[in-house]
């Protein structure tokens, strides 16, 4: 059957609006699309493509257990499940693993439990979430709701209760806010959707004591900043503040969708069998490839090479906005970069990313103001020259419009 970009609106929910071209084919950081042109991937599925496309260990571990076994429920474990759960809780502050689809059933589970680690302990009234302006947990309706951003959570009738926001980077109205009937408070240690923007060092310290002076639990969102993205293996890490509960998705598989909470075994006990659940989730193909993408990018040499590749964007980006003037600041840390628009560009990230496209470049937007990079964590460095060379064509392009 003949399929082409048209096709698409004749039987899809028009709730996406994608691209023009169709991508049919991908390695490495390149995609071809069904006309055989070639782009440079700077947008790694959304930061999922941890490894690129068809990294050939993710193909052979997929092959070998594809013709192994696929799936059994919950009602059997397996042996990847195993295995995986085991190795993240010896690279991490974690005792137990919960196992789920996407970053979002992580984050349903991550919320689920805070709620009710706090009935178990304190009492039904102790059920206050905060979470921060712009900030994004998912397309659930609860964890569209704690997400900061109204666009997405507005005009689907009455959200749950008992969760708040305030500004990120704002520690004072956090307090404010704060009470003994707060149960957790979710973060982003780098928000993404949000424009890429980092939390001080101060900010990301003082929130932890306030959880700890109220007996709150510190959700660390980790979706999108986690698996090698920063530099560290889960961006904690870099903070030397660990939470009480980790979600983690996106790059863990690699493009293969799985996500999961990691939490301690205090914590995790509160999930009792029959509380919460997924059919798919810990199933034997995903945890296989998630397992190998761990051993992968658990590497000093990868993790390490991670920041000498954001140092490479870093230096072509500065060098375009020297010529063209467009960027304010590039935001973020490792693979997961923000080129923030000034005042003259405002509004205008979309052009750009379209502009990119017309030169063979795959690249994000984070909100109307950011340019988003996101690529593999091994792209190597000539893609990230050639690439930036193909931005600079696209920002010209904007610049002369």
């Amino acid at each position: 059957m003949q399929v082409t970009r048209e096709t698409f609106d004749e039987v899809m929910v028009p709730n996406y609006n994608p691209a023009a071209i169709v991508p049919v084919k991908g390695l490495g950081s390149r995609v071809w699309d069904q006309n055989g042109d070639e782009y440079i991937d700077f947008a790694g599925g959304i930061a999922v493509n941890s490894l690129g496309h068809c990294h050939p260990e993710l193909v052979a571990i997929l092959k070998e257990q594809g013709e192994t076994l696929w799936h059994l429920s919950n009602v059997f474990t397996n042996e990847p499940a195993i295995r995986l759960a085991k190795k993240l809780t010896m690279a991490t502050f974690a005792e137990r693993v919960y196992f789920a689809n996407s970053g979002a059933e992580a984050n349903e589970a991550a919320l689920k439990l805070a709620r009710r680690y706090a009935i178990d302990h304190f009492s039904a009234d102790k059920n206050q979430i905060i979470a921060f302006n712009q900030g994004f947990h998912g397309r659930t309706f609860f964890t569209v709701t704690v997400g900061g951003q109204a666009a997405y959570s507005d005009g689907f009738g009455p959200k749950p209760g008992a969760v708040e926001h305030v500004d990120f980077n704002d520690l004072s109205a956090l307090e404010a806010m704060m009470s003994d009937k707060t149960c957790a408070v979710m973060m982003e240690p780098l928000q993404g959707e949000g424009g890429i923007i980092s939390p001080t060092q101060e900010f990301v310290e003082g929130v932890r004591a306030l959880c700890d002076k109220y007996n709150a639990l510190l959700i660390f969102d980790e979706v999108q900043s986690g698996m090698g993205r920063t530099g560290h293996l889960y961006a904690y890490m870099g903070f030397g503040v660990t939470p009480d509960i980790l979600t983690t998705a996106k790059s863990m598989g690699g493009g293969f969708p799985i996500g999961a909470m990691l939490t301690t075994a205090k914590i995790a006990a509160s999930l009792k069998p029959g509380t919460h659940g997924s059919t798919y989730g810990g199933n034997p193909l995903a945890c296989a490839v998630a397992e190998k993408v761990l051993d992968i990018i658990n590497q000093p040499e990868v993790l390490s090479g991670v920041l000498h590749k954001e140092q490479l964007f870093r230096d072509g980006l500065k060098a375009i906005n020297d010529k063209y003037h467009v960027f304010d600041e590039i935001r973020g840390k490792g693979m997961l970069l923000g080129c923030a628009l000034n005042e003259k560009y405002k509004g205008r990230a979309r052009d750009f990313l379209v502009a990119s496209a017309s030169h063979k470049l795959m690249c994000l937007v984070a909100g109307a103001n950011v340019v988003r990079f996101a690529p593999s964590l091994v792209i190597p460095d000539e893609d990230i020259k050639q690439g930036l060379a193909r931005f600079e064509k696209a920002v010209a392009q904007v610049v002369s419009a």
